[in-house]
């Protein structure tokens, strides 16, 4: 069987990324790893699916693809079942009103998706899904 085992963004305030994706999606984060030699530290949150999203900082991240050096090319977004239409209409109007950005919806979508779209605290896209 395959599986993804886990997504990695790159971030620039790695507790700020770690009590966003904790409190909005009941993730729970492992102990800071730390790499002092490298100026690299990481947290991976997970959550009740299994599934695993990786966040890492380096001193040396100055916010540009290692592969482009264009920092809008690749990953666009991550989206996150909460289950129901409800679910999403509850959890967009929190960010919201906590002052998160929302990009569209809840609306559904021409694919069918009952969703919406907002941003992390780095303007990562995240899609709510039911």
């Amino acid at each position: 069987m395959i599986k993804i085992e886990h997504i990695a963004i790159w971030v620039t305030d790695l507790e700020k990324m770690r009590d966003f994706y904790c409190k909005y999606f009941a993730g729970v984060a492992n102990e800071k790893y730390v790499n002092s030699t490298k100026g690299f530290s990481s947290y991976f949150i997970s959550f009740a699916s299994g599934a695993r999203l990786e966040l890492m900082h380096s001193i040396s991240l100055d916010g540009t693809s290692a592969v482009t050096g264009n920092p809008h090319l690749g990953l666009i977004h991550l989206a996150v079942s909460v289950g129901s239409n409800a679910k999403v209409d509850e959890l967009t109007a929190l960010l919201q009103s906590d002052g998160y950005k929302v990009l569209s919806g809840p609306r559904t979508t021409g694919d069918g998706y009952y969703e919406s779209c907002v941003l992390d605290p780095e303007n990562n896209q995240i899609e709510i899904v039911a």
